[in-house]
């Protein structure tokens, strides 16, 4: 029996540099890569790292000892850090799917992400170094704002080359690496920065010159394919409106993957974004700074773990979701240590805990959240306001933390933080385009 036009198959044609932009969406297989999937592999480690070690230092160490030695108080440094978190993160928050959207929409012979990932790294370390010459509140809080911003210029683009460039065999294997990257970063950071703690200016200064060498390097070693030849699409003011925003009804999948890290990340940051002041104020560490490089390490080598076996061992048997939620579940488990044993102990136990979920958390989930994005027109777009998820927490941590903190006193984060991780791990079980 011949079979008639409607039981054919759907022929598509095949993806090309020109045609993926305009048909393809997060579960299609971009282009190859002008030098191979191998050597971007390699270089999104340093190229995560050398954004987020600011992001594990600055915030982390550098700046709340620099407020601290404007604000002795331990009330009023508590609420300026809050006010001055706050405030950065929210510009954070605005500035990576605006210029997510802008790289979407750049035509150059260097490609969509290169230009704006290098304008990214400059402007945010000019940045850096006014802040480690501001000696006020205002002072602080202009430069970090623009520090916040100038990076989330470049990181945004940055996270759009998963999507962009990796075949999706591949991606849990990237995310890992690029997992590896970033918590190497964060963590690493908080190493680097406890070493530079009364060092201030030299350490701004050596942070901004570290990421502007090595994303520039990484920009050097792996060219993307000319965008020149994409249809330019004209502006609306409603789809700039509209960079802030996935319709939940029409996309799902995408609401939910989002949802649940925003709540994860709520829960992790309104704890460690604190760490500092927990450890002097209520775990009672006389010198914190002296700890904070083997608290590090010790995190670090949780990541690093739960990185390499997670990432690749999702590809292998295809799944996202157990992977995430699992995450969820050690996370909060963490956070119960010090709440129910306050003490130095209980937080180091929870460090290498925490750092193994997280861990597992960034190598799997960076992944999910590629094959739910709705078009590639839009990665970078999409990926930002993802990163909505990561960037709100930060932006809203600090003022409610500290409000819970001045209300309630540390204890109360971490049956907060505990719920929170819970309620993202369950968010993910209604992800139904990945398994």
């Amino acid at each position: 029996m011949s079979s008639t036009s409607s039981d054919a198959p759907e022929l598509r044609p095949p993806i090309t540099e020109t045609t993926f932009v305009a048909t393809a969406s997060g579960e299609d297989d971009p282009p190859a890569p002008i030098k191979g999937v191998r050597r971007l592999l390699g270089w999104i480690i340093p190229a995560n790292f050398a954004i987020f070690v600011i992001w594990g230092a600055v915030p982390g160490i550098l700046l709340p000892h620099q407020i601290e030695l404007l604000y002795p108080d331990p009330k009023q440094k508590v609420a300026t850090f809050a006010i001055i978190a706050t405030v950065g993160a929210l510009c954070a928050l605005v500035a990576q799917p605006i210029a997510g959207q802008i790289s979407d929409r750049t035509r150059s012979k260097y490609g969509r992400r290169a230009p704006w990932i290098l304008v990214g790294a400059l402007a945010g370390g000019l940045a850096l170094t006014g802040l480690a010459f501001a000696n006020s509140f205002v002072g602080i809080l202009i430069a970090w704002c623009l520090v916040q911003v100038g990076y989330n210029i470049a990181q945004g683009p940055l996270s759009a080359v998963l999507p962009d460039r990796v075949p999706v065999a591949r991606r849990g294997t990237f995310a890992a690496l690029s997992g590896i990257g970033l918590m190497a970063g964060a963590l690493g950071g908080q190493v680097v920065g406890s070493l530079l703690f009364n060092s201030m200016v030299a350490g701004y200064i050596f942070f901004a010159v570290f990421a502007l060498i090595v994303l520039g390097l990484f920009v050097a070693f792996n060219p993307d394919h000319p965008s020149t030849n994409f249809a330019r699409e004209p502006f609306r003011f409603g789809d700039f409106i509209s960079t802030f925003w996935v319709n939940p009804v029409k996309h799902p999948d995408f609401f939910w993957a989002f949802t649940g890290r925003l709540l994860l990340y709520t829960g992790y940051f309104g704890v460690t974004g604190y760490q500092l002041y927990i450890l002097s104020d209520y775990l009672g560490v006389k010198e914190p700074n002296t700890v904070i490089p083997l608290l590090g390490i010790i995190g670090l080598v949780g990541t690093i773990v739960a990185t390499i076996i997670s990432g690749p061992l999702s590809d292998k048997v295809g799944r996202r979701k157990p992977f995430v939620f699992g995450s969820s579940v050690v996370m909060g488990v963490a956070l119960a240590l010090p709440w129910v044993w306050p003490n130095f102990t209980s937080w180091l136990i929870m460090t290498a805990i925490i750092g193994f979920g997280f861990g597992m958390f960034q190598a799997v989930d960076t992944a999910l959240m590629s094959q739910v994005l709705p078009s590639a027109k839009s990665f970078a777009k999409d990926l930002g306001v993802v990163n909505i998820a990561a960037t709100l927490p930060q932006t809203f941590a600090p003022g409610i933390a500290g409000a819970i903190v001045l209300a309630f006193g540390y204890a109360a984060l971490f049956p907060i933080g505990i719920v929170l991780s819970i309620l993202g791990a369950i968010c993910v079980w209604f992800i139904k385009a990945t398994k």
